[in-house]
């Protein structure tokens, strides 16, 4: 990673400690002769009016810190938007899957990361597209997961679904999770899918509560296409991306999702790896 001399900064709103931390952030910096963008929410923190628009933070940076948990990285992941910039990612409550941080190793993971002795984690983005007719409607990125869900009236909704031109199935159901191998240990986990660890070159298509009882999460490689068409009458199906953004989907739109070209870059202690991770978050092996 080149010289570090512009970093990024983007917080969660509402955490009790993030003004001290910040300006604890902001002083350390600062005496490196290290310069910082913040976001609008982290110049609020500091009663400052030089906040800037979050898509913008990442401009002329080398590194960008995120203050915040797991929901406020994947922002991050999104304002990056495919830019070579390691994403520094402190968690300011419990210990996330993604962010691995803690505030006591904020600045021994900085040090590290200033001297280039830091590990980087490559996660792979999930591209999605929804088609209606001919038209391109919308893309995104997503980090964690491409959602189709039913609107609040909808009882089931039938989402037709196909790897590259081999037709899966029909699925009826409350809806249907396609997840990276980074967003297994999120939606899909709770919806009864497999931990897939991060280098594996997968997608996994899950669904939520199946009319079909033996309808069960399938594991695809990612290097083809997922394609699911809404069968569903009206409106009666929400697509949401990182359970963040998104939009409603009309009966015949066509959701097209494929392993992205660009990656995220995480900055990793060192001492911790994937399943230290699990086993501290899942309570794995506790009596």
């Amino acid at each position: 990673m080149q010289d570090i001399k512009v970093v990024g900064i983007l917080s969660k709103p509402k955490v009790e400690r993030a003004p001290e931390v910040l300006a604890r952030l902001l002083r350390w910096l600062g005496d490196r002769g290290i310069a910082a963008r913040l976001d609008e929410v982290s110049a609020e923190y500091l009663n400052r009016t030089d906040g800037i628009p979050r898509d913008h933070v990442p401009d002329g940076t080398q590194l960008v810190i995120v203050l915040g948990g797991d929901g406020t990285l994947l922002s991050a992941a999104r304002a990056i938007d495919g830019r070579d910039i390691p994403l520094f990612a402190v968690n300011l409550g419990s210990l996330g899957f993604l962010t691995a941080i803690t505030v006591e190793q904020l600045y021994p993971e900085l040090e590290r990361t200033l001297r280039g002795e830091h590990r980087i984690g490559v996660r792979r983005m999930l591209h999605c597209e929804v088609h209606r007719g001919e038209q391109l409607v919308v893309s995104y990125e997503a980090l964690n997961d491409v959602v189709l869900t039913k609107a609040s009236l909808a009882r089931v909704i039938d989402l037709e679904v196909y790897w590259d031109k081999h037709f899966i199935c029909t699925y009826k159901a409350d809806g249907l999770i396609i997840s990276t191998p980074t967003g297994s240990t999120a939606y899909s986990l709770a919806a009864g899918g497999p931990i897939i660890m991060p280098h594996v070159a997968a997608l996994t298509i899950t669904p939520i509560c199946p009319h079909m009882l033996t309808n069960r999460p399938v594991i695809v490689p990612d290097s083809n296409e997922i394609t699911v068409w809404a069968r569903s009458a009206g409106e009666e199906i929400y697509l949401t991306v990182d359970g963040q953004v998104g939009q409603p989907l009309r009966q015949g739109d066509r959701v097209v999702c494929r392993s992205s070209e660009h990656t995220l870059q995480l900055v990793r202690p060192p001492k911790m790896l994937f399943f230290d991770v699990l086993r501290q978050k899942l309570k794995w092996g506790e009596r």
